[in-house]
């Protein structure tokens, strides 16, 4: 088989795999190996293309064609059950649909659970309805008072131009006396505009200021989202896509750490999904523009929020009795914190402890509900941290296995480089990002 990147000639004096991780490298090794070609399909990139996903930019999601490949080789049937517990915007719920096979979608995210319930609901749309509704909202909304929105968030004071703002708060208002479907379509057309119409710009981890650019017109761009609405429908139906029948597509804004109340049909026999990765990501910071305008009322719901997601964010609160749950975890977080000046945020060893303990506890709740003989394919990523990899595709798959899992393969999507900042310290050596299958015993 051949050598990873991480064990070859490449590894230079400043780049370290503890002895934990060499040792997962090595159990490992044999269920190893690269696919190069679903490198594309890990990413967002794979739904430019894609009736209704490519509408709303939701970049943390994988491809549309990814979900189907893994319902091919898991020789999927209408029979099976499809589970997303990190449903993001509802792209395996949309592919499971196209063949039948029901589907149930959990995040915590309440804009990820908006819009994967709203994709459904473009199929009881007639083409032609969106742009007559938009005229009527264009005439509409000139007399519509501004839509209350979370104002004392601070990025919500410097987003937009004064003008743009008032226009897109009557827009709101106006959007919101529709009738269902109609309303929760145009709400998610909305949410689509408010990145093109403000000086923001999302850029990895983060929702950056880029004040010199030019702000769209409201009216403008959501006319263009219209059009590519109308577009869609008519492209699903030429591809003979079909309605979810009743029941068959179910999101639940609720917690994968805590499934107790998800009210599956039975079993479910098929998981496919990408946890947040161990990154820093901050889906309130990535998403607050549109938390702001719909979700949260004012900083406090938005922080109340940040703190209830599953903890890949540097704004982790870890519990006073809560450690690291695995050897490769405890060995890079007692280096770093020896190391905690040098990070770019002391709070990185924090954040690694809560997110593994996190990620145990999500395993913990799959294995307890999943039928025997499940199936799961997880997308996931590795992550460095001044100059030490942690093999995180390898430490989950030894936390399910010690769970009562079995890590059948690992499957190297793709070789992703470091920022600018790693890369010049500790030279260019990449990490994995992987499909791991696992299966739940019969």
């Amino acid at each position: 088989m051949k050598q990873l990147p991480l064990l070859g000639s490449q590894m230079s004096e400043t780049l370290s795999l503890g002895q934990e991780a060499r040792r997962l490298e090595e159990k490992y090794a044999p269920r190893m190996r690269e696919e190069l070609r679903l490198g594309r399909l890990v990413s967002y990139v794979g739904n430019r293309d894609v009736p209704l996903l490519r509408l709303y930019r939701y970049k943390e999601a994988f491809a549309f064609q990814l979900v189907e490949e893994f319902l091919d080789r898991f020789d999927a049937k209408p029979e099976d059950y499809v589970f997303d517990p990190f449903c993001g915007m509802g792209t395996t719920l949309l592919a499971a649909s196209q063949r039948g096979i029901p589907a149930i979608g959990v995040d915590r995210l309440p804009l990820a659970a908006f819009i994967a319930r709203t994709l459904p609901l473009f199929f009881e749309i007639p083409p032609g309805q969106l742009k007559t509704i938009f005229a009527q909202l264009l005439s509409l909304v000139p007399q519509t008072p501004p839509a209350s929105v979370a104002m004392d968030v601070a990025i919500m004071r410097v987003a937009f131009p004064e003008e743009i703002l008032d226009r897109l708060r009557r827009w709101k208002a106006a959007i919101d006396t529709l009738d269902s479907p109609q309303r929760e379509v145009f709400q998610l057309l909305f949410f689509s505009i408010l990145e093109p119409c403000s000086h923001t710009s999302k850029d990895g981890q983060f929702l950056r200021m880029r004040r010199a650019r030019k702000t769209a017109r409201p009216e403008e761009v959501l006319a263009r989202q219209v059009l590519e609405a109308e577009k869609d429908l008519l492209h699903i139906r030429a591809l003979g896509w079909k309605a979810p029948s009743p029941g068959s597509w179910t999101v639940i804004l609720g917690d994968t750490r805590d499934l107790s109340s998800v009210p599956f049909l039975r079993p479910p026999t098929i998981v496919i999904t990408s946890p947040p990765y161990a990154n820093r990501y901050d889906y309130t910071r990535i998403y607050s523009l549109e938390l702001c305008f719909h979700f949260v009322r004012n900083f406090d719901e938005l922080r109340a929020l940040r703190h209830s997601l599953l903890r890949s964010h540097i704004e982790a609160r870890l519990g006073p009795s809560e450690a690291p749950p695995h050897p490769a975890v405890q060995e890079i977080v007692e280096i770093l914190r020896k190391r905690r000046d040098q990070l770019n945020n002391p709070k990185i060893p924090d954040m690694l402890t809560s997110y593994f303990v996190d990620m145990r506890q999500a395993i913990r709740e799959w294995q307890r509900v999943l039928a025997p003989g499940a199936r799961i394919a997880l997308v996931v990523d590795d992550v460095r941290f001044e100059g030490y990899m942690l093999p995180v595709d390898l430490i989950l798959s030894e936390m399910a296995d010690a769970e009562g899992f079995q890590t059948t393969e690992i499957i190297i999507a793709r070789y992703k480089g470091n920022s600018s900042q790693q890369m010049g310290r500790f030279g260019r050596v990449p990490v994995r990002e992987s499909v791991v299958v696992w299966r739940k015993p019969t």
